[in-house]
């Protein structure tokens, strides 16, 4: 075979285990991000039900004070009492478990938790799913009222097409340093954080996650 067509053939066929590999990648991404989004839901909803929809009351405030304590010391960082009221209020905010999308990670609802009005959330949202906006871009679009700009520009194209400026988007490679993440898969950052520790947090969040779904949704395997 002539040695030009075999360097075409063997790159064609690195494209292809390329696609492969960034696509494994990206869903990998997505389904950590997306069952940390649910677990967050899930809690959230015990948190309202057993407080009875009354945070002030004591029994409110002591749960939320027990649950930070226990669940630090079983689980790690990220349980504190501020970050349980963040979470016990993302339910209050979306408590319509099949409005949550699975493009969007922790960190995006949280950004998105902040703004008031709730068409201007979704606005974010749907904006965050099209453009693939990073964690870093989505604050930068709300605390420079994107939104409103947007809607009271003459240039509206102008104003969309600014935020490409801003920010690289996300790379899903990105998501294995986030701390956010690690913590919620029990990981210590660590320079000698070996694949197999990250791969064994990961199936058992996932194992987990699919069991707690119920009918419709089965782990055959490790």
């Amino acid at each position: 075979m002539d040695a030009t067509l075999l360097n075409i053939s063997d790159n064609l066929v690195y494209r292809h285990i390329s696609e492969i590999l960034t696509t494994a990648r990206t869903r990998a991404y997505s389904a950590v991000n997306f069952a940390m989004v649910e677990a967050y839901w899930l809690i959230g909803k015990q948190i309202v039900e057993a407080q009875g929809n009354n945070e002030r009351a004591d029994y409110g405030t002591s749960l939320l004070k027990y649950l930070s304590e226990r669940l630090t010391q079983d689980f790690g960082k990220g349980f504190d009492e501020s970050n349980m009221r963040l979470i016990r209020q993302f339910y209050l905010t979306f408590p319509i478990r099949d409005t949550l999308r699975h493009e969007l990670s922790w960190s995006h609802y949280r950004k998105i938790m902040k703004v008031e009005q709730e068409q201007t959330r979704r606005f974010y949202i749907d904006e965050c799913i099209k453009s693939n906006w990073s964690t870093r871009q989505l604050e930068r679009q709300i605390n420079t009222r994107f939104y409103e700009r947007l809607l009271s520009s003459q240039n509206k194209d102008a104003v969309a097409a600014e935020i490409q400026k801003t920010a690289p988007a996300p790379h899903p490679k990105d998501f294995i340093k986030n701390p956010v993440v690690l913590e919620f898969l029990g990981i210590k950052p660590s320079p000698e954080l070996y694949e197999k520790d990250f791969e064994t947090a990961l199936i058992q969040h996932l194992q987990a996650f699919l069991l707690e779904m119920g009918r419709g949704f089965s782990f055959v395997a490790r």
